[in-house]
């Protein structure tokens, strides 16, 4: 029999030694495994992420109406203990060139034109805009002026002879000031009707209070959509003679 030489069969030993073996695939269930995994841990960085925003929304929100507060106390001092006055109540926003009145009152204070300059330059606070006048996650419902924020509907109003005085109140770190609100008012108050405070942080309204905090509430709560429930914490009705109307909201 005819044989191949040695040295021929080590070199073929050795070619066979240094073959690489086959790496061991994957099964189907594995990938479904891995695949399901990577699904649950994307969800849970979208649902982080989300709420991140959310969260960051809630709180500019609350930073915009601390900065109506300090306005509205500073206000109050330049005119003889007058707080201004609450714009237009149950009906639409329709009159914005009262200087009394809140949205072109108080924004002088923190260094932005009136409400009603910025319309007459065209340039009216929008939706989603970076603008003290706008709540981060309101959106404009098409109205004729957006305020995502209003005064307390009881709170100075215009059918009253004089503005109320901040020392009339008595007990102004329980009584609201402004609110979140729907957009076509320039006042609100817990009612059924469309001017009631809107809870659009994750069901939360924001609130300021006359004593200068801005705090969040569970909308239905302090009534978003139902009504004024009289909770202790949360004053809408202000001791004034601004009382007597407010049954009318």
């Amino acid at each position: 029999m005819h044989r191949k030489p040695a040295a021929r069969q080590d070199a073929a030993r050795g070619l066979l030694r240094s073959a690489p073996k086959s790496a061991p695939a994957f099964t189907l269930l594995e990938l479904l495994v891995v695949a399901a995994i990577i699904s649950v841990l994307a969800s849970l960085t979208l649902a982080a992420l989300a709420s991140a925003r959310r969260n960051a929304r809630c709180t500019k929100c609350l930073g915009n109406l601390h900065q109506w507060g300090l306005a509205c106390r500073m206000y109050a001092d330049d005119n003889n203990d007058f707080l201004p006055r609450r714009g237009q109540g149950v009906q639409v926003l329709a009159v914005i060139d009262r200087s009394d009145d809140w949205f072109n009152a108080l924004p002088p204070y923190f260094g932005s034109r009136t409400f009603k300059e910025l319309v007459a330059g065209g340039s009216p606070p929008a939706a989603h805009s970076d603008s003290v006048f706008i709540c981060p996650p309101a959106e404009d419902p098409g109205s004729p002026f957006f305020l995502p924020y209003a005064m307390n509907m009881n709170l100075s109003p215009w059918n009253l002879p004089l503005a109320t005085k901040f020392s009339s109140i008595a007990q102004p770190a329980l009584v609201v000031a402004m609110a979140d609100a729907p957009g076509p008012y320039a006042s609100a108050y817990p009612s059924t009707k469309p001017y009631s405070p809107v809870a659009r942080h994750s069901r939360n309204v924001n609130l300021l209070f006359l004593g200068g905090q801005a705090l969040s509430f569970r909308g239905s709560y302090v009534g978003c959509g139902t009504g004024d429930p009289g909770v202790d914490d949360v004053h809408w009705l202000t001791g004034t003679d601004s009382d007597a109307q407010a049954h009318n909201y």
